[in-house]
């Protein structure tokens, strides 16, 4: 029997000026671990009149993980961090009880070609510091655990996995890996992963017990200790996952709660702009439509 348990294709969506592929939620599979939202930006090539553009908008009960392979965003939050992220650094941005932050095409790129191409990830917070005070981490590229084994390259961008830890600081056991290989490989992850566990595939292919999965696939495992795979020539895969929480979590645009209730209240201080703004941003995105349901 295939250790697949489910395939989520990825779909388009549009998020403001700009469209990504969604693979997380999924009306079949919510979260993975404590994984609540992935989606795939681009690859995309913007004009000189093209750029990112997402207003200030406020998270509460998760941390973000932002992951580019191509192309720069500046982030600007309500701590008063401003920081641009570049190709394999990871921007770690913990709301906790509420934080607002912005994504733009920096100053210095917004008047000429770009690429953009990445990974924008929300992580839950377990229940008992899901209204921690918010938190700010940025990572570079050469912090982040890398290694060798077999002709793979390894990539710990963050939790632990393999006996090792990446600096990212986060607040439940989750681990979100990268796997590169040139030649055609087979994996066997064995006991190094541990609760749910998905695989997406980047680029080249996989071969699992007879089929072969592409691009734009998220496969989720049956059993993270059963993770055995071939790589094709050329492919790179991000597995991710851990420990899934004991309660479900609500989802209402960029809000992930343990209740309704603190979905309720945060949607009303974001319509009330009781928020801490973003230093120098005056705009801001409003909240959705009011009949919209809070999902679970």
């Amino acid at each position: 029997m295939s250790n697949i348990k489910l395939i989520i294709e990825e779909r388009a969506s549009n998020i403001g000026n700009f469209m990504v592929g969604r693979l997380l939620p999924f009306r079949e599979k919510r979260m993975v671990g404590p994984f609540a939202f992935i989606d795939h930006m681009g690859p995309v090539c913007l004009n000189d009149h093209e750029n990112l553009d997402v207003p200030p908008h406020p998270h509460i009960g998760l941390s973000t993980l932002t992951y580019l392979f191509e192309g720069s965003i500046m982030h600007k939050d309500s701590l008063g961090n401003e920081v641009e992220i570049k190709p394999g650094q990871v921007n770690w941005m913990t709301a906790g009880a509420g934080i607002v932050h912005s994504e733009r095409t920096p100053a210095y790129l917004r008047h000429s070609e770009k690429m953009l191409h990445g990974l924008q990830i929300w992580v839950a917070l377990p229940k008992e510091i899901e209204k921690m005070a918010p938190e700010f981490f940025h990572v570079e590229s050469n912090d982040i655990p890398s290694w060798e084994s077999d002709g793979i390259s390894f990539k710990l961008i963050a939790g632990a996995a393999f006996g090792k830890e990446s600096p990212v600081p986060v607040y439940s056991p989750l681990y979100f890996l990268e796997l590169k290989t040139k030649e055609r490989k087979t994996v066997k992850i064995g006991d190094d992963l541990f609760g749910e566990s998905g695989l997406y595939i980047l680029e080249g292919a996989i071969e699992s017990e007879g089929y072969t999965y592409e691009p734009k696939q998220l496969l989720v495992a049956k059993d993270s200790k059963l993770c055995e795979f071939v790589m094709q020539e050329n492919t790179t895969v991000y597995i991710f996952g851990g420990t899934a929480f004991p309660e479900e979590r609500f989802i209402y645009w960029n809000f992930v709660a343990t209740t309704k209730d603190i979905i309720e209240e945060a949607k009303t201080k974001w319509l009330e702009q009781s928020f801490d703004n973003v230093p120098g941003e005056a705009d801001f995105v409003p909240l959705p439509e009011q009949g919209r349901s809070i999902k679970n």
